[in-house]
Protein backbone atom coordinates (compact mmCIF):
# COMPACT_ATOMS: atom_id res chain seq x y z
CA UNK A 1 0.00 0.00 0.00
CA UNK A 2 1.26 3.77 -0.66
CA UNK A 3 -0.09 6.70 0.28
CA UNK A 4 0.60 7.92 -3.54
CA UNK A 5 0.83 11.93 -4.37
CA UNK A 6 1.01 10.95 -7.71
CA UNK A 7 -1.48 12.25 -10.64
CA UNK A 8 -4.50 9.87 -11.22
CA UNK A 9 -3.60 9.02 -14.22
CA UNK A 10 -0.67 7.43 -13.17
CA UNK A 11 -1.40 6.07 -10.00
CA UNK A 12 -4.46 4.76 -12.11
CA UNK A 13 -2.19 2.32 -14.04
CA UNK A 14 -0.16 1.55 -11.86
CA UNK A 15 -2.89 0.11 -9.90
CA UNK A 16 -3.74 -1.53 -13.36
CA UNK A 17 -0.80 -3.17 -13.69
CA UNK A 18 -0.10 -4.45 -9.78
CA UNK A 19 -3.54 -6.08 -10.36
CA UNK A 20 -2.50 -8.92 -13.01
CA UNK A 21 -0.06 -9.53 -10.66
CA UNK A 22 -1.81 -9.63 -7.41
CA UNK A 23 -4.92 -12.02 -8.80
CA UNK A 24 -2.22 -14.66 -9.54
CA UNK A 25 -1.08 -14.67 -5.97
CA UNK A 26 -1.32 -17.03 -4.28
CA UNK A 27 -4.51 -17.57 -1.53
CA UNK A 28 -1.50 -18.01 1.45
CA UNK A 29 0.32 -14.84 0.14
CA UNK A 30 -2.74 -12.97 0.24
CA UNK A 31 -3.64 -14.32 3.55
CA UNK A 32 -0.09 -13.39 5.12
CA UNK A 33 -0.70 -10.47 4.02
CA UNK A 34 -3.84 -9.94 6.00
CA UNK A 35 -1.98 -11.08 8.57
CA UNK A 36 0.37 -8.28 8.35
CA UNK A 37 -2.65 -5.79 8.41
CA UNK A 38 -4.00 -7.24 11.59
CA UNK A 39 -1.06 -7.08 13.32
CA UNK A 40 0.08 -3.61 12.52
CA UNK A 41 -3.16 -1.73 13.39
CA UNK A 42 -3.26 -3.52 16.64
CA UNK A 43 -0.10 -2.13 17.86
CA UNK A 44 -0.69 1.21 16.08
CA UNK A 45 -4.11 1.27 18.05
CA UNK A 46 -3.16 4.41 20.38
CA UNK A 47 -1.70 6.71 17.61
CA UNK A 48 -4.67 5.73 15.24
CA UNK A 49 -7.21 6.66 17.90
CA UNK A 50 -5.15 9.83 18.34
CA UNK A 51 -5.20 10.78 15.37
CA UNK A 52 -9.15 10.11 14.66
CA UNK A 53 -9.39 12.43 18.17
CA UNK A 54 -7.87 15.25 15.94
CA UNK A 55 -10.24 14.52 13.23
CA UNK A 56 -13.29 14.62 15.50
CA UNK A 57 -12.50 17.72 17.03
CA UNK A 58 -12.40 19.24 13.65
CA UNK A 59 -15.14 17.59 12.74
CA UNK A 60 -17.24 18.68 16.02
CA UNK A 61 -16.78 22.42 15.58
CA UNK A 62 -17.73 22.02 12.00
CA UNK A 63 -21.25 19.98 13.44
CA UNK A 64 -21.78 22.89 16.18
CA UNK A 65 -22.03 25.46 13.34
CA UNK A 66 -23.97 23.48 11.13
CA UNK A 67 -21.31 22.75 8.52
CA UNK A 68 -21.30 18.97 9.38
CA UNK A 69 -24.00 17.10 9.96
CA UNK A 70 -24.75 14.53 12.71
CA UNK A 71 -24.69 11.16 11.00
CA UNK A 72 -21.06 12.15 9.01
CA UNK A 73 -20.12 12.93 12.62
CA UNK A 74 -21.53 9.33 14.25
CA UNK A 75 -19.66 7.49 11.27
CA UNK A 76 -16.23 9.13 11.65
CA UNK A 77 -15.79 8.14 15.16
CA UNK A 78 -13.43 5.24 15.79
CA UNK A 79 -13.59 5.19 19.56
CA UNK A 80 -17.05 4.02 19.66
CA UNK A 81 -17.34 0.97 21.42
CA UNK A 82 -16.33 -1.95 19.61
CA UNK A 83 -15.35 -0.13 16.43
CA UNK A 84 -11.98 -0.63 16.29
CA UNK A 85 -12.41 -4.15 17.54
CA UNK A 86 -14.57 -5.13 14.71
CA UNK A 87 -11.97 -3.09 12.13
CA UNK A 88 -9.91 -5.86 13.44
CA UNK A 89 -11.75 -8.97 13.60
CA UNK A 90 -13.33 -8.05 10.24
CA UNK A 91 -9.94 -8.61 8.93
CA UNK A 92 -9.33 -12.00 10.46
CA UNK A 93 -13.07 -12.85 9.18
CA UNK A 94 -12.00 -12.28 5.61
CA UNK A 95 -8.58 -14.00 6.49
CA UNK A 96 -10.38 -17.30 6.90
CA UNK A 97 -12.84 -16.89 4.62
CA UNK A 98 -12.39 -19.84 1.45
CA UNK A 99 -10.39 -18.15 -1.23
CA UNK A 100 -12.67 -16.74 -3.91
CA UNK A 101 -10.59 -17.16 -6.68
CA UNK A 102 -10.66 -19.20 -9.49
CA UNK A 103 -13.44 -21.42 -8.36
CA UNK A 104 -15.43 -23.08 -10.88
CA UNK A 105 -19.10 -23.60 -10.61
CA UNK A 106 -20.09 -24.75 -14.67
CA UNK A 107 -18.24 -27.80 -16.46
CA UNK A 108 -19.82 -28.62 -20.04
CA UNK A 109 -18.28 -30.78 -22.53
CA UNK A 110 -18.98 -29.29 -25.96
CA UNK A 111 -17.84 -32.38 -27.62
CA UNK A 112 -14.71 -34.83 -27.31
CA UNK A 113 -12.17 -33.17 -26.19
CA UNK A 114 -13.27 -29.69 -26.22
CA UNK A 115 -14.35 -28.61 -22.46
CA UNK A 116 -15.66 -25.42 -21.11
CA UNK A 117 -15.49 -23.81 -17.79
CA UNK A 118 -16.44 -21.08 -15.72
CA UNK A 119 -14.34 -20.12 -12.95
CA UNK A 120 -14.33 -16.53 -10.48
CA UNK A 121 -11.58 -13.84 -10.83
CA UNK A 122 -10.82 -10.36 -9.66
CA UNK A 123 -12.70 -7.45 -11.00
CA UNK A 124 -9.22 -5.63 -11.49
CA UNK A 125 -9.23 -2.12 -10.06
CA UNK A 126 -11.40 -0.80 -7.55
CA UNK A 127 -11.56 2.95 -6.93
CA UNK A 128 -13.42 3.46 -3.51
CA UNK A 129 -14.23 7.30 -2.58
CA UNK A 130 -15.51 7.88 1.22
CA UNK A 131 -15.98 10.32 3.36
CA UNK A 132 -15.72 10.21 7.03
CA UNK A 133 -15.15 6.41 7.74
CA UNK A 134 -11.97 5.72 8.43
CA UNK A 135 -12.69 1.96 8.97
CA UNK A 136 -12.90 1.68 5.14
CA UNK A 137 -9.23 1.85 4.35
CA UNK A 138 -9.27 -1.45 6.30
CA UNK A 139 -11.93 -2.93 4.84
CA UNK A 140 -11.42 -2.50 1.67
CA UNK A 141 -7.84 -3.51 1.63
CA UNK A 142 -8.44 -6.43 3.36
CA UNK A 143 -11.79 -7.38 0.81
CA UNK A 144 -9.44 -5.84 -2.37
CA UNK A 145 -5.87 -8.42 -1.01
CA UNK A 146 -8.34 -11.56 -0.70
CA UNK A 147 -10.27 -11.16 -4.04
CA UNK A 148 -7.30 -10.49 -5.45
CA UNK A 149 -8.36 -6.85 -6.63
CA UNK A 150 -6.18 -3.42 -6.59
CA UNK A 151 -7.69 -0.67 -5.20
CA UNK A 152 -7.37 2.94 -5.14
CA UNK A 153 -8.79 4.77 -2.02
CA UNK A 154 -10.02 8.43 -1.72
CA UNK A 155 -10.94 9.77 1.61
CA UNK A 156 -12.69 12.99 2.39
CA UNK A 157 -11.01 15.87 4.36
CA UNK A 158 -13.01 15.33 7.89
CA UNK A 159 -11.07 12.13 7.96
CA UNK A 160 -7.43 13.08 7.01
CA UNK A 161 -5.75 12.52 9.90
CA UNK A 162 -6.80 8.70 10.89
CA UNK A 163 -6.62 8.42 7.14
CA UNK A 164 -3.00 9.52 6.62
CA UNK A 165 -2.22 7.35 10.10
CA UNK A 166 -3.93 4.02 8.97
CA UNK A 167 -2.57 4.69 5.63
CA UNK A 168 1.25 4.55 6.99
CA UNK A 169 0.70 1.94 9.32
CA UNK A 170 -0.49 -0.52 6.45
CA UNK A 171 1.59 0.74 3.91
CA UNK A 172 4.13 -0.65 6.25
CA UNK A 173 3.31 -3.64 6.89
CA UNK A 174 2.52 -4.71 3.62
CA UNK A 175 5.54 -4.32 2.37
CA UNK A 176 6.91 -7.17 4.18
CA UNK A 177 4.39 -9.14 2.11
CA UNK A 178 4.47 -10.37 -1.58
CA UNK A 179 1.48 -7.69 -2.30
CA UNK A 180 2.54 -5.41 -4.75
CA UNK A 181 3.30 -2.11 -3.61
CA UNK A 182 0.95 -0.04 -6.11
CA UNK A 183 -2.32 -2.77 -5.77
CA UNK A 184 -3.44 -0.74 -2.72
CA UNK A 185 -3.25 3.11 -3.15
CA UNK A 186 -4.32 6.02 -0.94
CA UNK A 187 -4.81 9.15 -2.73
CA UNK A 188 -3.67 12.15 -0.47
CA UNK A 189 -4.22 14.69 -3.09
CA UNK A 190 -7.28 17.37 -3.16
CA UNK A 191 -9.61 17.45 -6.48
CA UNK A 192 -8.94 14.45 -7.90
CA UNK A 193 -12.45 13.09 -7.56
CA UNK A 194 -13.11 14.09 -11.49
CA UNK A 195 -10.21 12.75 -12.68
CA UNK A 196 -10.70 9.53 -11.18
CA UNK A 197 -13.92 9.05 -12.49
CA UNK A 198 -12.73 9.63 -16.30
CA UNK A 199 -9.80 7.01 -15.93
CA UNK A 200 -12.08 3.78 -17.34
CA UNK A 201 -9.09 2.85 -19.04
CA UNK A 202 -7.86 1.34 -16.11
CA UNK A 203 -10.40 1.88 -12.94
CA UNK A 204 -13.26 -1.14 -13.52
CA UNK A 205 -15.63 -0.73 -10.58
CA UNK A 206 -16.09 2.71 -8.76
CA UNK A 207 -18.12 2.33 -5.12
CA UNK A 208 -18.97 5.60 -3.32
CA UNK A 209 -19.22 5.53 0.31
CA UNK A 210 -20.96 7.88 2.07
CA UNK A 211 -23.99 10.10 1.81
CA UNK A 212 -26.04 10.45 -1.62
CA UNK A 213 -24.97 13.13 -2.15
CA UNK A 214 -21.45 11.70 -3.06
CA UNK A 215 -23.32 8.88 -4.60
CA UNK A 216 -25.33 10.38 -6.71
CA UNK A 217 -21.97 12.80 -7.85
CA UNK A 218 -20.12 9.71 -8.65
CA UNK A 219 -22.89 7.89 -10.74
CA UNK A 220 -23.68 11.33 -12.50
CA UNK A 221 -19.99 11.31 -13.65
CA UNK A 222 -18.51 8.96 -14.38
CA UNK A 223 -18.46 5.81 -17.62
CA UNK A 224 -17.32 3.10 -14.94
CA UNK A 225 -19.78 1.09 -13.45
CA UNK A 226 -20.99 2.03 -9.77
CA UNK A 227 -21.57 -0.25 -7.21
CA UNK A 228 -23.44 1.45 -4.35
CA UNK A 229 -26.75 3.02 -3.06
CA UNK A 230 -27.84 7.05 -2.54
CA UNK A 231 -30.18 6.39 -0.02
CA UNK A 232 -31.15 4.22 2.71
CA UNK A 233 -35.01 4.26 2.66
CA UNK A 234 -35.57 1.36 4.92
CA UNK A 235 -39.57 0.67 5.68
CA UNK A 236 -40.57 -2.02 8.74
CA UNK A 237 -44.43 -3.03 8.11
CA UNK A 238 -46.83 -3.95 11.32
CA UNK A 239 -49.37 -6.36 9.90
CA UNK A 240 -52.70 -6.96 11.48
CA UNK A 241 -51.32 -9.91 13.32
CA UNK A 242 -47.90 -9.14 14.46
CA UNK A 243 -47.17 -10.12 17.93
CA UNK A 244 -46.84 -6.67 19.94
CA UNK A 245 -43.51 -7.67 21.89
CA UNK A 246 -41.55 -8.61 18.58
CA UNK A 247 -42.83 -5.73 16.89
CA UNK A 248 -41.29 -3.58 19.71
CA UNK A 249 -38.00 -5.36 19.56
CA UNK A 250 -37.71 -5.41 16.05
CA UNK A 251 -39.01 -1.18 15.63
CA UNK A 252 -36.35 -0.17 18.03
CA UNK A 253 -33.54 -2.04 17.29
CA UNK A 254 -34.54 -0.96 13.60
CA UNK A 255 -34.40 2.74 14.33
CA UNK A 256 -32.73 3.06 17.34
CA UNK A 257 -29.60 0.74 17.32
CA UNK A 258 -27.66 3.21 15.00
CA UNK A 259 -29.92 5.70 13.41
CA UNK A 260 -27.09 7.20 10.83
CA UNK A 261 -26.69 3.92 9.49
CA UNK A 262 -27.89 3.32 5.94
CA UNK A 263 -29.46 0.42 7.35
CA UNK A 264 -31.59 2.12 10.44
CA UNK A 265 -35.05 2.53 9.50
CA UNK A 266 -36.93 5.66 8.51
CA UNK A 267 -40.52 4.75 7.54
CA UNK A 268 -43.27 2.70 9.78
CA UNK A 269 -46.31 0.99 8.26
CA UNK A 270 -49.15 0.28 10.11
CA UNK A 271 -52.09 -1.98 9.25
CA UNK A 272 -55.29 0.02 10.49
CA UNK A 273 -56.07 -2.73 12.82
CA UNK A 274 -53.07 -2.38 14.52
CA UNK A 275 -52.91 1.38 15.32
CA UNK A 276 -54.85 0.73 18.81
CA UNK A 277 -53.35 -2.86 19.65
CA UNK A 278 -49.90 -2.56 18.62
CA UNK A 279 -48.27 1.28 17.64
CA UNK A 280 -48.97 2.70 21.27
CA UNK A 281 -46.64 -0.12 22.60
CA UNK A 282 -44.13 0.48 19.95
CA UNK A 283 -44.61 4.38 20.02
CA UNK A 284 -43.69 4.89 23.65
CA UNK A 285 -40.49 2.35 23.57
CA UNK A 286 -39.17 4.81 20.55
CA UNK A 287 -40.37 7.61 22.61
CA UNK A 288 -38.09 6.24 25.47
CA UNK A 289 -35.20 5.96 23.23
CA UNK A 290 -35.58 9.54 22.45
CA UNK A 291 -37.19 9.45 18.88
CA UNK A 292 -39.96 11.24 17.59
CA UNK A 293 -42.60 10.54 15.40
CA UNK A 294 -44.15 12.06 12.31
CA UNK A 295 -47.48 10.74 11.86
CA UNK A 296 -50.27 10.67 9.29
CA UNK A 297 -53.80 11.33 10.37
CA UNK A 298 -54.87 7.85 11.62
CA UNK A 299 -52.29 6.99 13.36
CA UNK A 300 -51.99 10.55 15.41
CA UNK A 301 -55.30 10.45 16.28
CA UNK A 302 -54.89 6.84 17.54
CA UNK A 303 -51.64 7.55 19.40
CA UNK A 304 -53.30 10.74 20.92
CA UNK A 305 -56.04 8.74 22.46
CA UNK A 306 -54.11 5.65 23.65
CA UNK A 307 -50.87 7.20 24.54
CA UNK A 308 -50.76 10.12 27.86
CA UNK A 309 -50.65 13.37 27.43
CA UNK A 310 -46.86 13.72 27.50
CA UNK A 311 -46.02 11.24 25.28
CA UNK A 312 -48.71 12.50 22.78
CA UNK A 313 -47.22 15.25 22.56
CA UNK A 314 -44.05 13.65 21.12
CA UNK A 315 -46.19 13.08 17.95
CA UNK A 316 -46.05 15.86 15.06
CA UNK A 317 -47.96 15.59 11.84
CA UNK A 318 -46.27 14.45 8.56
CA UNK A 319 -45.78 15.11 4.92
CA UNK A 320 -45.48 13.63 2.10
CA UNK A 321 -41.90 14.39 1.84
CA UNK A 322 -41.14 12.81 5.16
CA UNK A 323 -41.66 9.48 3.44
CA UNK A 324 -39.05 10.05 1.07
CA UNK A 325 -36.40 11.45 3.66
CA UNK A 326 -33.74 9.52 4.80
CA UNK A 327 -33.35 10.91 8.71
CA UNK A 328 -30.23 9.17 9.68
CA UNK A 329 -31.41 10.29 13.00
CA UNK A 330 -33.74 9.62 15.86
CA UNK A 331 -36.61 10.41 13.46
CA UNK A 332 -39.55 8.04 11.88
CA UNK A 333 -42.47 8.58 9.85
CA UNK A 334 -45.62 6.73 10.60
CA UNK A 335 -48.10 5.59 7.92
CA UNK A 336 -51.28 3.59 8.11
CA UNK A 337 -52.37 1.09 5.66
CA UNK A 338 -56.19 0.95 5.20
CA UNK A 339 -57.32 -2.53 5.89
CA UNK A 340 -60.30 -3.62 8.29
CA UNK A 341 -60.92 -7.48 7.45
CA UNK A 342 -60.44 -9.74 10.16
CA UNK A 343 -58.45 -12.18 7.75
CA UNK A 344 -55.49 -12.23 8.90
CA UNK A 345 -53.71 -12.47 5.62
CA UNK A 346 -55.39 -9.15 4.36
CA UNK A 347 -53.67 -9.27 0.83
CA UNK A 348 -55.33 -6.19 -0.23
CA UNK A 349 -53.55 -4.45 3.02
CA UNK A 350 -50.08 -6.14 2.40
CA UNK A 351 -50.64 -4.98 -1.43
CA UNK A 352 -51.05 -1.75 0.18
CA UNK A 353 -47.65 -1.81 1.78
CA UNK A 354 -45.34 -3.41 -0.52
CA UNK A 355 -46.70 -0.63 -2.86
CA UNK A 356 -45.92 2.05 -1.04
CA UNK A 357 -42.72 0.55 -0.45
CA UNK A 358 -41.66 -0.23 -3.91
CA UNK A 359 -42.38 3.13 -4.66
CA UNK A 360 -40.76 5.57 -1.65
CA UNK A 361 -38.33 3.18 -0.97
CA UNK A 362 -34.40 3.31 -2.07
CA UNK A 363 -34.23 -0.43 -2.65
CA UNK A 364 -32.13 -1.42 0.31
CA UNK A 365 -33.52 -3.25 2.98
CA UNK A 366 -37.71 -3.86 4.61
CA UNK A 367 -39.22 -5.61 6.71
CA UNK A 368 -42.23 -7.41 7.85
CA UNK A 369 -43.72 -8.45 11.31
CA UNK A 370 -46.50 -10.60 11.33
CA UNK A 371 -47.61 -13.76 12.72
CA UNK A 372 -48.44 -15.07 9.35
CA UNK A 373 -46.49 -17.46 7.38
CA UNK A 374 -47.97 -16.81 4.11
CA UNK A 375 -48.03 -13.10 4.38
CA UNK A 376 -44.52 -12.96 5.49
CA UNK A 377 -43.97 -15.02 1.83
CA UNK A 378 -45.66 -12.76 -0.17
CA UNK A 379 -44.44 -9.59 1.23
CA UNK A 380 -40.35 -11.35 0.92
CA UNK A 381 -41.42 -12.07 -2.94
CA UNK A 382 -43.59 -8.91 -3.59
CA UNK A 383 -40.80 -5.92 -2.28
CA UNK A 384 -37.81 -5.38 -4.57
CA UNK A 385 -35.19 -4.50 -2.36
CA UNK A 386 -31.49 -6.12 -1.93
CA UNK A 387 -32.88 -6.96 1.70
CA UNK A 388 -36.04 -8.73 2.72
CA UNK A 389 -37.02 -9.55 6.52
CA UNK A 390 -39.64 -11.53 8.76
CA UNK A 391 -39.45 -10.24 12.42
CA UNK A 392 -36.00 -9.32 12.18
CA UNK A 393 -34.63 -5.47 12.38
CA UNK A 394 -33.37 -4.23 9.70
CA UNK A 395 -29.93 -3.42 11.16
CA UNK A 396 -28.88 -7.01 10.09
CA UNK A 397 -28.18 -5.81 6.71
CA UNK A 398 -24.49 -6.13 7.21
CA UNK A 399 -21.61 -7.98 5.66
CA UNK A 400 -19.89 -8.85 8.99
CA UNK A 401 -23.53 -9.77 10.60
CA UNK A 402 -24.07 -11.83 7.20
CA UNK A 403 -20.91 -14.07 7.51
CA UNK A 404 -18.87 -11.95 5.18
CA UNK A 405 -16.39 -10.74 7.42
CA UNK A 406 -16.76 -7.28 6.39
CA UNK A 407 -18.52 -5.51 3.25
CA UNK A 408 -17.09 -3.04 0.79
CA UNK A 409 -20.55 -1.38 0.90
CA UNK A 410 -24.17 -1.93 0.30
CA UNK A 411 -25.51 -2.76 -3.37
CA UNK A 412 -29.07 -2.01 -4.72
CA UNK A 413 -27.62 -2.30 -8.03
CA UNK A 414 -30.16 -4.66 -10.25
CA UNK A 415 -26.80 -6.06 -11.87
CA UNK A 416 -23.95 -8.27 -10.43
CA UNK A 417 -23.63 -8.20 -6.64
CA UNK A 418 -26.97 -6.92 -4.58
CA UNK A 419 -27.00 -6.33 -0.91
CA UNK A 420 -24.34 -6.02 1.51
CA UNK A 421 -21.04 -6.85 -0.49
CA UNK A 422 -18.06 -9.38 0.32
CA UNK A 423 -15.98 -11.09 -1.55
CA UNK A 424 -17.55 -12.90 -4.11
CA UNK A 425 -19.30 -9.57 -4.73
CA UNK A 426 -15.75 -8.48 -5.92
CA UNK A 427 -15.12 -11.43 -8.12
CA UNK A 428 -16.63 -11.47 -12.03
CA UNK A 429 -16.17 -14.77 -13.94
CA UNK A 430 -14.40 -15.76 -17.17
CA UNK A 431 -14.78 -18.63 -19.28
CA UNK A 432 -11.91 -21.34 -20.09
CA UNK A 433 -12.03 -23.81 -23.25
CA UNK A 434 -9.94 -26.71 -23.49
CA UNK A 435 -9.28 -28.32 -26.64
CA UNK A 436 -7.33 -30.06 -29.31
CA UNK A 437 -7.26 -27.97 -32.19
CA UNK A 438 -11.22 -28.09 -32.66
CA UNK A 439 -12.45 -25.00 -34.83
CA UNK A 440 -15.90 -23.50 -34.66
CA UNK A 441 -16.66 -23.85 -38.86
CA UNK A 442 -16.75 -27.87 -38.16
CA UNK A 443 -19.78 -27.57 -35.98
CA UNK A 444 -23.43 -26.58 -37.61
CA UNK A 445 -26.80 -28.19 -39.29
CA UNK A 446 -25.52 -29.09 -42.73
CA UNK A 447 -23.74 -32.41 -44.02
CA UNK A 448 -20.32 -33.33 -42.53
CA UNK A 449 -21.09 -31.10 -40.19
CA UNK A 450 -19.94 -32.20 -36.20
CA UNK A 451 -22.77 -31.83 -33.42
CA UNK A 452 -22.41 -30.35 -29.74
CA UNK A 453 -22.86 -32.38 -26.80
CA UNK A 454 -23.04 -29.91 -24.30
CA UNK A 455 -22.81 -32.49 -21.64
CA UNK A 456 -23.00 -30.73 -17.99
CA UNK A 457 -19.75 -32.32 -16.09
CA UNK A 458 -19.27 -33.04 -12.59
CA UNK A 459 -17.67 -29.93 -10.88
Amino acid sequence: MSLTESKPDAAAKAASLSARSLAVLSVAARNDALTAMHDALLANKEPILAANARDMARATSASESGHLSQAVLKRLDLSRPGKYDDMLQGILDVRGLDDPVGKCDLRTLLDDGLELERVSCPIGVLLIIFEARPEVIANIAALAIKSGNAAILKGGKESSDSFETIAKVIGSALEKTQVPNAAIQLVKTRDVIDQLLGLDQYIDLVIPRGGNELVRYVKEHTKIPVLGHADGLCSVYLHRDADKDTAVRVVVDSKCDYPAACNAAETLLVHEAALTTILPAVAEALFAKGVSLRCDEKSMEALKKALSPTSAALVQGSTDKDYDTEFLDLIMAVKTVPGTTVDSTDDASLDMAVAHINTHGSKHTDCIVTSSDESAEKFMSSIDAAGVYWNASTRFADGMRYGFGTEVGISTNKIHSRGPVGLEGLTIYKYKLRGHGQTAGEYGEGSGKRRYKHQNLAI
